[in-house]
């Protein structure tokens, strides 16, 4: 780790309207500039309040080191930044540009300077490069990180999509499943289902597995769970579109329903429901 008093701080401090101007003609270049997501005002309110961020923290001496207390505003600032470009589009190439792009204005204006001491200049070139390589890296996981919690965010919104509760009838709700059960479709079923019975004040409930294209041991399972989850709630459940191939597999299985209530059609489910809430449809 460089720990000795860089000159990078002066460069950035005596040249930073320059260094700025050169580092925006660089990534407005740049074919990875989306101007479509990101005005050139926008970008260079960005790299401008970077850039101070960026000279302030160096003023400590250590230029390097992100784990000390003074690069905490910038890594602050470009974690806010990487999640705000995961959110609006951006690519990882696109959003690492950001800071990768700066290094040549950095590289030319520290030539201009330096040009003579070769020395000089190869060791603050190194120590430029250490800089920008891990806040590039730090900005690229942190927008990685942004992107899985979004695609998580979504992929749990399409699971609660397509696990709909209806309610058809006064204290009667059905739940119509469409394709595998796996662990974590089961939660987000129990959970709208619960919510629902809740809200609803609702005492049967149909579970629906037309769609489901078999019943396994596992799927078997999690239907368990969510009839005694709702039970546990005070709701009758019964489960309907059990299918001869459904039915068959189950039995080869060994795989059974125990107590609940199951028909082979929605239409015998629900009106099985009926009958038991005392309702008559003419």
């Amino acid at each position: 780790m460089v720990k000795q008093k860089s000159k990078l701080i002066d460069i950035f401090t005596n040249n930073e309207q320059e260094i700025l101007e050169d580092w925006m003609r660089e990534q407005i270049a740049s074919i990875t500039y989306r101007k479509d997501l990101l005005t050139e005002a926008e970008l260079r309110t960005q790299s401008a309040e970077l850039m101070g961020l960026m000279i302030a923290a160096s003023r400590s001496g250590n230029v390097t080191d992100m784990t000390t207390p003074e690069w905490k505003p910038v890594l602050d600032f470009l974690a806010a930044t990487s999640k705000t470009r995961a959110a609006q589009g951006f690519t990882t190439q696109e959003t690492a540009t950001f800071i990768f792009s700066l290094k040549q204005p950095v590289f030319a204006r520290m030539k201009s300077e330096l040009g003579t001491n070769a020395s000089a200049l190869a060791e603050e070139i190194w120590i430029a490069t250490v800089l920008l390589d891990k806040l590039g890296l730090f900005t690229a996981e942190t927008y990685q990180k942004s992107r899985e919690d979004i695609i998580r965010r979504q992929q749990r919104e399409l699971l609660e999509l397509s696990t709909p509760v209806i309610k058809i009838w006064e204290g009667i709700l059905v739940l119509p499943l469409i394709g595998t059960l796996d662990d974590s479709r089961t939660q987000v079923v129990m959970e709208n289902l619960l919510q629902n019975i809740v809200d609803t004040n609702s005492s049967i409930a149909i579970i629906d597995i037309t769609g489901v294209p078999e019943v396994d041991t596992l799927v078997a399972q999690n239907l368990i769970k969510t009839v005694s989850a709702a039970r546990l709630m005070g709701a009758h459940c019964i489960i309907s579109g059990i299918r001869p191939q459904i039915a068959q597999t189950m039995v080869h299985l060994g795989v059974a329903f125990g107590d609940v209530v199951t028909k082979s059609s929605l239409a015998d489910a629900l009106k099985y429901a009926f009958q038991q809430a005392g309702i008559t449809v003419t």
